[in-house]
């Protein structure tokens, strides 16, 4: 794991955390820093979001905690049984994130078995580390995802593009591949959450201005974009090279894999409103990408071995150009809109 800003903001966090506890004089600061690391979120809207969940069912948990104290004592059975119990009814109000946090608090309360004066310590301890998360959260390298997102997709488009134009030649060693191919994966899956919490965000949003809805639709088509190219090499390493094939078949992937990736670096471009308007035509990719299937299919012979698997390989590449179509005409109308907006 690379060394990043959240690594460095959750120590900071349960620095914060034990220090406020010593100046408030809790006894055992513990319980803060464990809060604090729990509480430490991507985004400055889900600690936010999280800060006010987590007060609601640590508060829960406490008086409930309390109360099993009260009658149950502090056996582990009376502890285990006050668990569940919290468990089903976070559930129930659809707070599964603070579940954690929440357990160490009952689990803490329930020690006192009773005392209330203890039972408020602990709890006072868990907020001290949700409140310091968030504060070092909001104050130290806040996040932006939304920058994040783009450098990122860049990123994945350099890793994206290399597998691909080596993938049908064959060039790179496996084990290479494998483990790039592997990383990238991992990437996209990492994108892909970066942009559930976007549309997460924009759900919570009563009137979402056009500019973000707008900025969302962009978002979600280079995220698809991408993962239509990475099931493009998927049908390539499973299928392809289990078929029958002549140079010319070879030689027909290649090129137009070549041109989709290099219309894929046009697009992103396009996006950063880095060309000359005009300088590409999504008609010709589309007429391209519609003959090369086309050819595709011509060439299959039935008398060679594993000639559907080439289909399959040739119709992901073929909905990969598709994405890329549709992803252009829409880079064409976002300028267009700015362009308007300028004016």
């Amino acid at each position: 794991m690379a060394f990043g800003a959240r690594i460095l903001k959750t120590g900071m966090a349960v620095t914060l955390a034990l220090y406020l506890s010593v100046l408030l004089q809790f006894s055992s600061p513990v319980g803060a820093a464990i809060a604090a690391i729990f509480a430490m979120q991507p985004s400055i809207y889900r600690s936010w979001r999280y800060f006010l969940d987590q007060i609601q069912t640590s508060t829960m948990g406490a008086v409930i905690a309390l109360l099993g104290g009260m009658l149950l004592s502090n056996e582990p059975i009376a502890v285990g049984l006050v668990c569940i119990l919290v468990i089903m009814i976070s559930m129930k109000m659809n707070r599964a994130d603070t579940i954690g946090l929440t357990l160490v608090t009952v689990i803490s309360v329930m020690e006192a078995s009773g005392q209330w004066e203890f039972a408020l310590t602990r709890f006072l301890l868990t907020l001290t580390g949700i409140v310091s998360a968030f504060l070092i959260n909001i104050s130290v390298f806040p996040p932006k995802p939304r920058k994040q997102y783009i450098q990122q997709i860049e990123n994945v488009f350099t890793s994206l593009s290399l597998l691909l134009r080596t993938a049908v030649s064959h060039e790179m060693k496996e084990s290479v591949f494998r483990d790039e191919k592997s990383a990238l994966e991992g990437s996209i899956k990492s994108l892909a959450d970066k942009y559930a919490l976007f549309e997460e965000e924009q759900k919570q949003l009563r009137r979402a201005k056009y500019s973000q809805t707008r900025q969302m639709v962009v978002y979600k088509n280079l995220l698809h974009t991408l993962q239509k190219g990475f099931e493009v090499l998927e049908a390539i390493d499973r299928h392809y090279f289990q078929a029958e094939r002549t140079e010319r078949t070879d030689e027909l992937f290649d090129r137009h894999l070549e041109q989709l990736i290099k219309y894929h670096e046009y697009i992103l471009l396009k996006f950063e409103d880095k060309l000359k308007p005009g300088s590409n035509d999504s008609e010709l990719l589309a007429e391209d990408n519609d003959r090369f299937l086309e050819a595709a299919i011509q060439g299959y012979n039935p008398e060679k071995s594993g000639q559907l698997r080439l289909s399959v390989v040739a119709a992901a590449i073929y909905d990969y150009g598709y994405q890329l179509d549709r992803l252009d005409r829409l880079a064409d109308q976002i300028n267009r809109v700015n362009s308007d907006e300028k004016d």
